[in-house]
């Protein structure tokens, strides 16, 4: 066990008061955050919330995983108060007390927001839905961290599909001051609104699309990136000279295999894979490269090896 756990796996529910200057300014009560899924989107979801006064319940399947998960948290707060300077930035201990972990989904019993986060897979999320809305509070509302799973095909197979709302988190999510929201057939104006509620108080602003596979960044990002993939395995280019391209002729901060190689490889084949079989168009067609690639798990940042080696 990581020392930087802070609670048992017993489980009791606590919510320490919030700093006086914060009194009051958690949207419609919202004070504890349940954060499901604790990979490079989930933590970052997790550091956000803590940071911003937030109680966090962050779930994962293995101690590892957790452990793996605050470890990380630590690190990037680190880094991001030797960038901030000092005395601008809360001390790492101080949020890191806000994030509490378990492996057991009911430890999500209290919660008052639930942010969902794991892998992009319709099985893994049905069955993850499922649980969770035996365990929490009738009206919790459900944010769906997901690049291409419909919202209005998860909303259903929980007792309250007017509380689910995609809220797609970018990476890194403590940096990233946009969120793309998206609203389900089912989502209720109560729920959209406490969510940008919800999103304003992080800082962050939400921008409301409708309900489609991919749904807007994906939906145009992943093509871009599948075919830049075509572009290596057809040896029109290099990694490198495809990025350069983007960068010096478009001005992209970053180009489609370095933002590959940022989300994950194998995010981005669930990701194309699922428009693949939600749209049946073959623009969607995954790129047997980028198969490849994930199947020698050279999977970019999280592995050390991708497109480039880190």
């Amino acid at each position: 066990m990581s020392p930087s756990r802070n609670w048992p796996h017993t489980w009791t529910a606590w919510s320490p008061p919030l700093s006086p200057e914060r009194q009051g300014r958690h949207p419609l009560s919202i004070r504890t955050v349940g954060v499901v899924g604790a990979g490079t989107i989930g933590r970052g979801v997790a550091q956000a919330f803590a940071q911003a006064e937030y109680e966090v319940v962050l779930i994962d399947v293995t101690d590892s995983r957790l452990d793996d998960a605050l470890s990380q948290i630590r690190r990037d707060l680190l880094v991001q108060g030797m960038v901030a300077g000092s005395g601008a930035k809360e001390d790492p201990g101080t949020v890191l007390s806000r994030i509490r972990s378990a492996t057991a989904p009911e430890a999500l019993a209290d919660v008052d927001f639930v942010v969902e986060n794991v892998t992009e897979h319709w099985d893994t999320k049905r069955e993850v839905y499922e649980r969770i809305d035996t365990i929490c509070r009738p009206g919790v509302i459900f944010g769906v961290n997901t690049s291409a799973v419909p919202i209005t095909r998860l909303a259903s197979v929980t007792t309250r599909p007017e509380s689910v709302i995609g809220l797609h988190f970018m990476n890194p999510v403590p940096l990233v001051d946009t969120v793309e929201v998206v609203r389900g057939h089912f989502t209720s104006e109560e729920t959209l609104d406490t969510a940008l509620s919800l999103l304003r108080d992080l800082g962050k602003e939400g921008i409301v699309v409708q309900d489609a596979p991919g749904f807007v960044t994906n939906r145009v990002l992943m093509l871009t990136v599948n075919e830049a993939v075509f572009c290596v395995q057809d040896q029109v280019a290099t990694a490198a000279q495809v990025d350069q391209m983007f960068r010096g002729c478009f001005g992209h901060r970053m180009g489609p295999l370095e933002t590959a190689d940022l989300i994950g490889l194998d995010t981005i084949l669930n990701s194309i894979t699922v428009m693949y079989e939600s749209y049946r168009d073959s623009k969607y067609r995954p790129a047997p490269l980028l198969q490849k690639m994930v199947d020698a798990k050279l999977l970019g940042r999280k592995t050390g090896r991708g497109f480039y080696t880190y």
